[in-house]
């Protein structure tokens, strides 16, 4: 798991190779004695590593695997340790590294782990070792892999467990997707002239009209029959009541809990994007703008205009533009950092942790305002409460049990519920990019199965989440003592670090993507499936690329929750923007350079996140 690389902290024995002589006489000898010449004795090398214990417990973050113990000439002064960031030494024990965590159900059946360890001698002769390790298969129990607790509260029995409005907001987000990726031709023609006000009249009532819009069927997820059949909610009211809208909600909407300025008069607040037309230079404004180009270029098209990319290609598709640039992934990955990344972590992760714990957050309710504050940030993330239950294909929707595909049907009533059994928006893309990194050559063959190094985001942010969340289950009824914030506030900065890295090596693979994309169009002649996927992938890179702004745990970040202020912070990330720019270089000429700054970028994201190289070239 590629995560923040946690120093060695195996201790050195010194040890020192004794000399040893005899010689002398006998003082009632005459005779005299040869002395004997001292010998030094010969260090041999290490030749075996043993271990303990070959099994690590599932589902705990740092779990100690077993002592490490070396077959030697010398049964002291022996140093143990592992390039493998997934795994530390300490005082020879192997160990999970501090945010790192092992999942049964996200490995095949029978697989296993495989950890290279070296042990140097005192004098300093080394022997390497392979060492091969089971996960154990933990029940699924509430409170250990599964997000559900029990309330606490006197009187109160039940779920403690609440964040559906959170999951609201993931249904209109996804639901603005999908609106506006139905804008070909043919349907803008079935609309009639009307279409650029029936589009922008619905987008505006997704983003910020939910009394107009709560009562409609959740129509991404299918028709009205498929939608009975197979959800416990139909329409975005029965997910959660009124007030539900995104506008309320993105960064600089709620000011009473940001770490930093979003609404600046200069403009300086968002850092990454420079027109924004006539709107704020704010987070909802680069929404608003990027809403005010889908309906100018439905205009365009309803007008008769023909839309055509730098290669006299026809666009049929609305939301792209002759400039290369996807909407539908620019407004739905924007939205998922400005609003589910800001609010979980900036908002309900940080200052909603000063909430209390002692009686119900409101009355009637099974839950403390801590508990609630903790789990609205939790529900930003979008993992189902078995999240941990399935595997990184599965949760991808790429193979695996048909029962387990992005959703769970985990009380067995015969229906997905919105809010607990579905996977949503970062929690699917963490499995996605855990699913492996493999590069191939031109022929398909794999060519960095040697040097790939296993992520494993999914695991390690669901098991700091529900880590946390049952230490502040524990203690319902009192306050926190500081040590148990402490721990509090380590889980949530696991689970955030993991959240943001899953986003981070997103970035990397959709640089990847549009550096292939551009080996197709950089001599000038393409089709229009080629730009589209240019725009589609470069918009996925710059979308998500906003993200990292909105976290104060963020190493991009100016706050002193992140540790590396001074050696990332919010310069580089100014760097990663205008490196990748507004939008696809498409003039030929500049192609190659481009290419050279994706590259740069890229290398930004992997010093950042500590990423390693193969990873890096892999995902």
């Amino acid at each position: 798991m590629i995560l923040r690389k946690s120093l060695l902290t195996t201790s050195i024995l010194a040890a020192t190779l004794g000399l040893t002589a005899c010689g002398g006489s006998s003082s009632n000898d005459s005779s005299s004695t040869t002395p004997t010449t001292p010998t030094t004795p010969t260090n041999a090398a290490p030749t075996d590593i043993t271990l303990s214990s070959s099994v690590v417990a599932e589902d705990i973050v740092g779990a100690e695997v077993g002592t490490l113990t070396a077959a030697d000439d010398a049964d002291s002064g022996h140093t143990f340790t592992t390039d493998d960031v997934r795994f530390t030494i300490e005082d020879g024990a192997l160990k999970l590294n501090g945010h790192h965590a092992m999942n049964f159900e996200q490995l095949a059946e029978g697989e296993t782990i495989t950890v290279k360890v070296k042990v140097t001698d005192a004098g300093d002769l080394t022997f390497e070792k392979d060492l091969v390790l089971s996960v154990a298969d933990t029940a699924s129990t509430a409170g250990v892999n599964v997000y559900e607790f029990d309330t606490k509260l006197t009187g109160e029995s039940g779920s403690s467990v609440s964040y559906t409005g959170q999951t609201a907001r993931h249904a209109l987000s996804a639901e603005i997707k999908s609106y506006m990726g139905k804008f070909n031709a043919e349907y803008i023609e079935s609309l009639g002239t009307n279409a650029p006000t029936i589009a922008r009249a619905r987008l505006d009532a997704l983003w910020g009209d939910y009394a107009a819009v709560a009562d409609d069927e959740i129509s991404h997820l299918g028709d009205s029959a498929a939608l009975a059949a197979g959800y416990t909610q139909t329409t975005f009211s029965q997910i959660s009541g009124s007030g539900k809208e995104l506008s309320g909600k993105i960064a600089g909407a709620d000011a009473s809990k940001m770490y930093k300025d979003w609404l600046k008069e200069d403009g300086s607040g968002l850092v990454g994007w420079n027109n924004f037309g006539e709107n704020a230079k704010t987070p909802e404004g680069l929404v608003k703008y990027y809403f005010d180009l889908f309906e100018s270029q439905i205009q365009k098209m309803v007008g008769g205009e023909q839309l055509k990319d730098p290669a006299g290609n026809v666009i049929t598709k609305a939301y792209i533009t002759p400039e290369g640039l996807d909407l539908v992934q620019l407004v739905q990955k924007h939205t998922l950092g400005a609003l589910m990344f800001s609010q979980g972590t900036d908002d309900y992760l940080d200052d909603g942790l000063t909430s209390q714990n002692i009686e119900a957050h409101k009355d009637g309710k099974s839950y403390t305002s801590l508990e609630h504050q903790y789990d609205e940030g939790f529900g930003y993330f979008g993992a189902s409460r078995h999240y941990l239950e399935a595997s990184d294909d599965e949760i991808a929707k790429k193979g695996g049990r048909d029962t387990h595909q992005g959703k769970y049907d985990a009380n067995m009533d015969g229906k997905i519920d919105l809010a607990a059994e579905f996977v949503w928006g970062n929690a699917s893309n963490a499995a996605k990019r855990d699913r492996g990194t493999l590069q191939k050559d031109e022929d398909g063959n794999i060519i960095n199965a040697a040097t790939n190094v296993t992520t494993d985001f999914t695991a390690v942010a669901m098991t700091n989440f529900i880590q946390g969340r049952k230490i502040i289950n524990d203690n319902v009824g009192v306050a926190l003592t500081a040590e148990q914030m402490t721990q509090v506030k380590a889980h949530v900065f696991g689970a955030s670090l993991a959240w943001e890295k899953a986003i981070a090596a997103t970035v990397v693979h959709y640089i990847n993507d549009s550096l292939g994309d551009y080996a197709n169009i950089e001599d000038g002649e393409y089709t229009a499936d080629e730009f589209a996927s240019l725009a589609k992938h470069w918009g996925e890179m710059k979308g998500f690329g906003l993200n990292f702004q909105f976290s104060p745990f963020s190493p991009f970040a100016d706050n002193d929750l992140n540790p590396k202020k001074d050696s990332v912070g919010p310069a580089k990330f100014a760097e990663l923007h205008t490196l990748f720019g507004d939008a696809p270089v498409l003039v030929q000429a500049d192609i190659a350079a481009y290419k050279t700054k994706l590259e740069q970028a890229r290398e930004i994201l992997k010093v950042a996140y500590d990423f390693n190289e193969d990873n890096v070239l892999g995902w």
